[in-house]
């Protein structure tokens, strides 16, 4: 199998030709992709110019790009995933995040920087 394949699902490549539809079915299918374009010229010939570049625009919306990193864990996944299906949804909740780091940072410098710790080291030393 095709080592580059990523979970959960079909992907639109990256570095395709043209919407990297052709690419993305090849990789997920593990096929050539000459043999895929090759398939969708034939089939363009043989049906019209119309509904093959319908077809393909609409899987072309459909299919999600590929991930720039590889996808490792179901945490990984699910971001992936919202950030596809809504980037303003998953900046929010990295924002929600970081936020939350901020806060457990700022109270760690409280505690670290009072008198009370000053004191309780220099005793302990």
């Amino acid at each position: 199998m095709n080592r580059h394949r990523q979970r959960g699902g079909l992907y639109r490549s990256r570095s395709g030709v043209f919407l990297g539809v052709c690419k993305g079915i090849a990789s997920h299918y593990d096929f050539s992709v000459f043999w895929v374009r090759m398939g969708f010229i034939v089939v363009f010939l043989l049906s019209g110019f119309w509904p093959v570049i319908g077809i393909y625009i609409v899987a072309a919306l459909l299919m999600k790009p590929k991930p720039v990193k590889p996808i490792e864990t179901e945490d990984e996944q699910e971001f992936y995933d919202s950030y596809v299906n809504s980037p303003r949804s998953a900046a929010q909740r990295l924002r929600r995040k970081f936020e939350n780091l901020e806060r457990r940072i700022r109270r760690m410098e409280d505690k670290v920087t009072t008198r009370d710790f000053e004191w309780e080291r220099k005793f302990n030393a």
